[in-house]
């Protein structure tokens, strides 16, 4: 699997914190590492879908054997491509998990997930990548309820976008239906019509 890279490089890069952390670097530095960083350089048609293609992918956590498979199941739907491509790494379930705020990061979520403490309609599931299908119900197992990232998380994110319900109390959450792209509360604005490109010249 291709390695996800410096967990704030990306944010760096694009000078906007796509790992949603409030202590990530770009807020602070929001421009590229390096000692020409603050430097201005053109920047080719390729290099910015490029740079797009690379800012959704550090946004998700994933690969890009991933994401060209979801660029691939995408393109093939019958709806919009790129807001296709949205929505199933939307529908992940580390996503789902971080957007019911019972996480802080991907990274937390996708934690979660992989060491067995969420459920899906009552059976476990360690796969961050499985797909939530509307009327899913997402639960977190007794044990996880009392972690402390987890309480931090609910204590201080906001209510979950329109397409998710949660409930606090027994920390559970539905995915209601599938999301539309403007609803989809990305940390940094992505046009998705250039990771669309970016994949088709290829």
């Amino acid at each position: 699997m291709d390695k996800i890279g410096p967990k704030h490089q990306m944010c760096r890069r694009v000078g906007a914190s796509l790992c949603g952390r409030p202590n990530c670097a770009a807020n602070k530095r929001p421009y590229p590492p390096g000692q020409h960083g603050r430097g201005r350089k053109r920047i080719s048609e390729f290099q910015t879908r490029l740079l797009e293609k690379q800012k959704l992918r550090a946004i998700y956590g994933v690969s890009e054997a991933q994401m060209r498979r979801y660029y691939d199941k995408a393109s093939n739907s019958m709806g919009v491509t790129g807001e296709e491509l949205i929505r199933a790494l939307e529908t992940r379930l580390d996503t789902v998990v971080l957007r019911l705020g019972f996480a802080l990061t991907t990274r937390q979520a996708r934690q979660l997930v992989s060491h067995g403490h969420v459920s899906v309609d009552g059976k476990r599931i360690n796969v961050p990548s499985a797909r939530v299908r509307p009327g899913q119900v997402i639960e977190l197992s007794a044990r996880a309820r009392n972690f402390v990232s987890v309480r931090e998380a609910l204590e201080i994110t906001l209510d979950p976008p329109g397409y998710l319900y949660r409930n606090k109390d027994e920390v559970s959450g539905t995915l209601s239906r599938l999301p539309e792209r403007d609803e989809v509360p990305l940390p940094a604005p992505v046009e998705e019509r250039l990771i669309v490109e970016f994949y088709s010249a290829r």
